[in-house]
């Protein structure tokens, strides 16, 4: 039985391998003409992880990422506010994050998977009967058993099968994102510094390089020509090494994106036999790290669920079931940390965060860390003659 996934990002390449596992025949239709290296750095939580160990990629994910350092929370001053042990979240969740490349983790999805599953330059354009899609100018319909909508925020699918939804909306932030061109030998930890309405974090990679990104309040749409240097404007009197970092990326590889959401949740992430995962079934700010992570556990999830041979909508109903709650949950979380930690302007509320974050003791700090990182991933059985 064949199933279609629309989106080759870190959702829909999950998808693809957990659905292969299983036994079915998966195509990825990618919109973009050609994967490359693009995008900055993540963090790989401890579920996420998880969800890659049942998919049968943790380990290559692994070796392409770097376990992070201790690291914590700062002020612009560079004091620090509260600070994680690495070992000690380790023990409690039983894995370290990984902090990797976005095209280094894509580059081990896509080899966990067939090259004639990969259709790139793929437009989809309906997906009501049949997944319609332009291909190299030809319009092509085909038919499947089981559709995935991974194809992101601004999602064809949802907006096809769930018209009258909200659109994603602006959350009041701006980010710029960027990697440093060469390995890095200053200090390595994953941290975050928090001032007025503006955050600036910075996570090893794995092939050395430091990823970084700062965020404000800002209006929408906001662009200059020059990125970098509106970021030195911004944050380059910040305690060391942000200054250093900013020095040593180029300019031209640096991200602006106005940060969204999707701020009311939807009633169902699956009609029929399609379902929505990723950011277009819960498009989330990226303020508690989770972005990827569940997507991940979502493709984890469908592939558990979804056999061949199987009644795909009861099997995507119970998908719904396992996921809506907790992603949402999450990103419901997401936007509150975001409105608690970056976006505070009023000193006397960012002096009460930060004299009760230095008054937390450090077993419920590293307690309130876990929550979102720690799930249990379903076992994803393999289906004869699959590798």
């Amino acid at each position: 039985m064949e199933a279609i996934v629309i989106g080759g990002g870190i959702g829909g390449l999950c998808a693809a391998i957990g659905l292969r596992r299983r036994g079915w025949r998966v195509s990825v239709l990618e919109r973009v003409p050609e994967f490359r290296e693009v995008g900055a750095g993540i963090t790989l939580m401890a579920n996420g992880l998880r969800g890659l160990d049942a998919l049968g990629v943790g380990d290559a994910v692994r070796g392409a990422g770097s376990a992070d350092a201790a690291g914590g929370t700062r002020t612009p001053s560079g004091r620090w506010i509260s600070r994680i042990d690495g070992a000690a979240l380790t023990a409690v969740l039983g894995t370290a994050a990984i902090g990797i490349h976005r095209a280094a983790l894509h580059e081990v999805l896509r080899a966990a998977l067939p090259a004639e599953s990969l259709v790139t330059g793929a437009e989809v354009l309906d997906v009501s009967t049949g997944v319609t899609y332009r291909h190299r100018g030809v319009t092509v319909t085909r038919d499947a058993a089981l559709v995935i909508g991974a194809d992101g925020i601004d999602s064809t699918v949802r907006a096809r099968l769930w018209p009258a939804h909200p659109a994603p909306v602006y959350s009041g932030s701006t980010a710029w994102r960027g990697v440093t061109a060469r390995p890095w030998d200053g200090e390595r930890v994953a941290a975050i510094t928090w001032g007025p309405g503006a955050e600036f974090g910075m996570v090893p990679l794995g092939d050395g390089r430091v990823y970084w990104y700062g965020a404000v309040n800002a209006p929408a749409g906001l662009r200059v020509d020059d990125e970098l240097a509106a970021m030195r404007a911004r944050f380059g009197g910040w305690h060391a090494p942000v200054s250093d970092l900013l020095d040593a990326t180029d300019p031209a590889a640096v991200i602006r994106t106005d940060l969204r959401h999707l701020a009311a949740p939807l009633s169902s992430y699956a009609a029929d036999n399609v379902a929505l995962l990723g950011d277009a079934a819960h498009a989330m700010l990226p303020n508690l790290g989770q972005g990827a992570n569940q997507a991940i556990e979502d493709a984890a999830v469908l592939a558990s669920v979804c056999a061949p041979g199987e009644d795909v909508e009861a099997s995507l109903r119970k998908y719904d079931r396992l996921r809506r709650p907790r992603s949402q949950q999450v990103a419901r979380a997401a936007a509150q940390i975001c409105r608690f930690g970056q976006q505070l302007t009023n000193p006397v509320a960012i002096a009460l965060r930060d004299t009760l974050m230095r008054l937390t003791p450090a077993r419920v700090a590293l307690r309130s860390m876990a929550r979102y990182a720690s799930w249990d991933a379903p076992d994803i059985p393999r289906a004869a003659g699959t590798d």
